[in-house]
């Protein structure tokens, strides 16, 4: 008989195979964070299988034998769940279903990726996510078919929809094909949407907090910008791209994004999915890479977090290491350590406050990196152009005085500000096409003897244009 927790959770025997390209100590890391997820999904773990094979069978996965342990262990443990820690292909599902199924038990079989996309329905809050989601499941399911998705007839008419001859399974392949396009179209209008909002942001600096999921960004993200986004220890807290301006320093605000994690196997029917929640990393001016100092794993995190990154075509940008939790780090060694291999990197606990000082100072130099100096003359008749580059650039100095129109010998001099300023190269093309207009001016040495009175009458026009 199916028994449950106390919690009236689901019970779970997780699988696990090593082969010769994994190790043991990787299958058991593989294993324990299967577990976390089975833990978010809703269900408790009663008890691990494992097997050690030169290659998996392509009938069941594991072998013969291991599957009729695994039959044994279900039955003794009242298992609901039997949760394998790689993709399953459809054959293997089926063919695991029926040697597991028996008249003591009817357990369901969910493999990694089914098990990520089940917790990720279950996260999604927002119209997008639940989309996006939808969409992922869809395009996992539609080669899973076994006669489970009639109820999609409703969304497009119901009878007349079957073709001549069609299968049921045909019937609920073209159904679920019509409805991925539905949801692609979705997903098509929403992308349009968030690229409007983006450029709508395209003069500010953006900055993305990147990193494996439960590493402490969305508590970072609280921490530095004084903001309410979920944060929970648990896997996939957020799945939704959350934006919230911060200063790193004065006058110098930057758009802060708290991304989805990242993690090891992550189904590429989900990276495709996200696309648009994932183009504010595409996009991204620098990133934060957020690390948890205290994981035993930290390492193979970053690795995998590199590896996503990479396939996101975002791995070359400007990125600041930052290992968080430091304040839960009881071994002082380890922290040697890691401060000896990323030189570079930033120490912090987000949930305390430690550190995030340097996190500004440090993240405000990568943003400032491809900053470049520049001169602009621009007429005190003119506040607004004035005003413009004080919001997209640094202004490091303000002279006033006169400027002669070199197309124009005869024109009188004109009352100008001279500013000097350093900005960056992402702003240079609308800070030139704003600044042509005054390409002509060239600043008038004001003569040696001429006190400094001319520059405080010109200073007080730039306070009032109209006098």
């Amino acid at each position: 008989m199916t028994q449950r927790t106390s919690r009236g959770r689901e019970t779970a025997v997780l699988v696990g195979v090593q082969t010769p390209d994994t190790t043991p100590a990787e299958l058991r890391d593989g294993l324990d964070e299967l577990e976390l997820l089975t833990d978010t999904a809703g269900a408790d773990t009663a008890a691990r299988v494992t097997q050690n094979l030169p290659r998996v069978h392509g009938a069941t996965f594991i072998g013969k034998g291991k599957v009729e342990e695994l039959r044994r262990t279900v039955e003794k443990h009242g298992a609901d769940l039997v949760v394998f820690d790689d993709d399953l292909s459809p054959v293997q599902v089926r063919n695991l279903e029926k040697a597991l199924k028996s008249e003591e038990t009817n357990v369901k079989l969910v493999d990694r990726s089914g098990l990520i996309l089940d917790i990720f329905a279950s996260r999604a809050r927002s119209a997008q996510a639940k989309t996006q989601v939808e969409l992922a499941q869809l395009q996992y399911l539609r080669s899973r078919l076994t006669r489970a998705w009639t109820h999609l007839e409703r969304q497009k008419g119901g009878i007349g929809m079957r073709g001549p001859g069609e299968t049921q399974i045909e019937t609920d392949r073209r159904l679920i094909g019509n409805r991925i396009a539905v949801l692609k179209d979705q997903l098509e209008k929403i992308d349009r949407q968030r690229t409007t909002q983006r450029k709508g942001r395209a003069e500010q600096t953006r900055v993305a907090l990147v990193g494996y999921t439960n590493a402490g960004k969305s508590t970072l993200m609280n921490a530095l910008a004084d903001a309410d986004v979920f944060a929970e220890d648990r896997l996939f807290a957020t799945l939704d791209a959350t934006t919230r301006q911060i200063a790193l320093d004065t006058n110098k605000p930057v758009l802060l994004a708290d991304t989805v994690g990242f993690i090891r196997k992550l189904p590429h029917s989900l990276v495709e999915s996200f696309k648009s929640t994932l183009d504010e990393v595409r996009e991204a001016d620098v990133l934060l890479h957020v690390v948890d100092v205290t994981h035993p794993n930290a390492e193979d995190h970053i690795r995998v977090v590199r590896e996503t990154l990479a396939e996101l075509e975002a791995e070359d940008k400007p990125t600041l290491m930052v290992f968080n939790k430091v304040d839960a780090l009881d071994d002082a060694g380890l922290l040697d350590q890691l401060q000896s291999a990323h030189d570079h990197a930033v120490f912090v606990s987000a949930a305390r406050g430690i550190g995030l000082d340097e996190l500004r100072a440090r993240t405000l130099a990568l943003v400032e990196a491809d900053y470049v100096d520049r001169v602009a003359l621009l007429p005190v008749s003119k506040p607004k152009a004035r005003s413009h580059v004080h919001s997209v650039a640094e202004v490091l100095d303000e002279t006033f005085g006169f400027a002669e129109d070199a197309y124009d010998a005869t024109a009188p001099p004109v009352p100008v500000v001279r500013l000097r300023f350093r900005a960056s190269t992402k702003n240079a093309p609308d800070l030139d096409r704003m600044l042509a207009s005054y390409g002509s001016l060239r600043w008038q040495e004001p003569a040696a003897d001429v006190s400094g009175d001319g520059a405080a009458e010109v200073a007080s026009l730039a306070d009032d244009p109209d006098a």
